[in-house]
């Protein structure tokens, strides 16, 4: 036996620290596993022996995860080897998953709860509707039309640019048009459906990767750090925020369980959604050319892990749908392209951006600037972090993606803090450093960050830009 066998090493930023390792679990020296399974992250313990481990989730080439369809971590020694509770009846692993995510769900729901109440005092005092702040404002207008007329609708403005709906994906306006067929709800009001019931399946999916490589902890905090974001009442609106980043998730975490096909099919779903799904699709295709690669697998593929070719080849396939018709209706390759820059977005490798924080810090006060350029060196500061943690690749390149789609976007300056919304692998390193704190002080950092969000949010959606 090997002599690590019963001890094992795992990095903790900063320093090394030993855990105690179960004897059911496969030496690490013996087992290359694809990607880094964490053991979960919590208060230091006075022993430097810690007896909850997670065992690491062992993968073969070619076959998926030897653990069942939902990763369940475990965290004591004495379950390692049994089966979640119900797992044996149809549907029981699902629901031994829910459960084990029910304490992040609900807290993820009491943040939503409180945006919302804060939302409607505030209206009510500054005698607004808070319904139609979420459901018949700004973008979720452009949403309602396309569901209620199709696509065709375009404005043209003063300045001479012009604003075709063309510039939206369509995966919303069809579920609502859906829902407003088979329910008495009008489209507005499915729209607000789509987004409170998409958010909890959002916050579900963020748990899970969060709970597969961290633990359980890491991933509650996650997801109320997701929940509490300075601009987390966009979840709650007829946006489509929330339901790309349920997707987003549950195709990251596909990968992670090397469940290829799945993957690809959420990826082109989220393709469907917004135009940030590419970065979804270059997190399946950037893992499973690595995946592939190193070994000279391709022709073993073809034979054998058709899984993985399938999922690359279904995950690009909403985004570019898309962007194809687009340019059929239009009569040019580049009609999306076109239509975008209409609205005055495109990429520009973050020039606009920098001038426009630039504009800001020569002209007084200055504080709007150095608050802007805290924010862009602190989102970086958390994505060189993410690297130096070794996050899994999925997650990194994910990750990485949004933020460059975000930030190297010109364009809309007033709305980035809600395209990074889905940006929920950079929240990770803060995720970490507040699970190990002890569970009252970690309750108190969110629980504050959590009403000055709501406060900010009510002051937001009652300013006159678009969120």
């Amino acid at each position: 036996m090997c002599r690590r066998s019963c001890y094992g090493h795992r990095r903790r930023p900063g320093r090394w620290s030993t855990f105690r390792r179960s004897p059911f679990v496969p030496c690490p020296s013996s087992v290359r596993l694809p990607y880094a399974v964490r053991p979960p992250v919590g208060p230091r313990p006075s022993s430097p022996r810690p007896s909850a481990v997670r065992p690491p989730v062992v993968h073969r080439p070619g076959r998926a995860p030897e653990t069942s369809p939902i990763i369940v971590a475990v965290t004591d020694l004495a379950q390692a080897d049994t089966a979640p509770p119900g797992a044996g009846r149809p549907g029981g692993v699902a629901l031994a998953a829910l459960r084990r995510a029910a304490p992040a769900l609900l807290l993820y729901a009491g943040t939503r709860v409180l945006g919302l109440v804060v939302l409607a005092v505030w209206g009510a005092a500054a005698g607004k509707s808070a319904h139609q702040l979420l459901s018949a404002r700004w973008d979720s207008l452009w949403y309602a039309r396309i569901a209620e007329e199709g696509y065709g609708y375009t404005i043209h403005l003063a300045d001479g640019s012009v604003h075709s709906n063309l510039a939206f994906f369509p995966l919303l306006p069809w579920l609502e048009r859906g829902i407003s067929a088979v329910t008495p709800l009008s489209v507005p009001d499915a729209g607000l459906a789509v987004s409170s019931i998409t958010s909890l399946l959002a916050a579900w999916g963020i748990f899970a990767v969060g709970d597969l490589v961290y633990g359980r902890r890491v991933g509650i905090t996650l997801t109320v750090l997701w929940g509490v974001l300075p601009v987390g009442i966009v979840q709650s609106m007829a946006y489509s925020e929330s339901l790309f980043t349920a997707l987003a998730a549950w195709s990251v975490y596909a990968v992670l369980t090397r469940r290829w096909v799945w993957a690809g099919v959420l990826a082109a779903l989220a393709g469907l959604t917004r135009p940030v799904g590419a970065a979804v699709v270059a997190a399946v295709w950037i893992t499973a050319a690595v995946e592939l690669l190193p070994g000279g697998r391709w022709r073993q593929a073809l034979r054998q892990d058709w899984r993985v070719l399938a999922g690359m080849a279904i995950a690009p396939l909403g985004w570019l749908g898309y962007v194809t018709w687009v340019g059929i209706r239009t009569d040019s390759l580049t009609g999306y392209f076109d239509v975008q820059n209409g609205w005055g977005n495109g990429f520009d490798g973050g020039l606009a951006f920098a001038a426009f924080i630039g504009g800001l810090l020569v002209h007084p006060p200055f504080v709007a600037g150095i608050a802007l350029l805290l924010a862009v060196a602190a989102l970086l500061w958390l994505y060189v972090s993410c690297i130096r943690q070794s996050q899994p690749l999925p997650l990194l390149v994910y990750g990485g993606a949004v933020l460059v789609l975000a930030l190297a976007a010109k364009g809309y300056f007033g709305s980035k803090p809600r395209l990074l919304i889905p940006a929920f692998p950079v929240l990770i390193p803060l995720a970490i450093a507040l699970a190990r704190l002890r569970p009252a002080r970690t309750a108190l950092v969110l629980g504050s960050v959590g009403l000055a969000s709501a406060a900010y949010a009510a002051w937001w959606l009652h300013g006159s830009g678009p969120p």
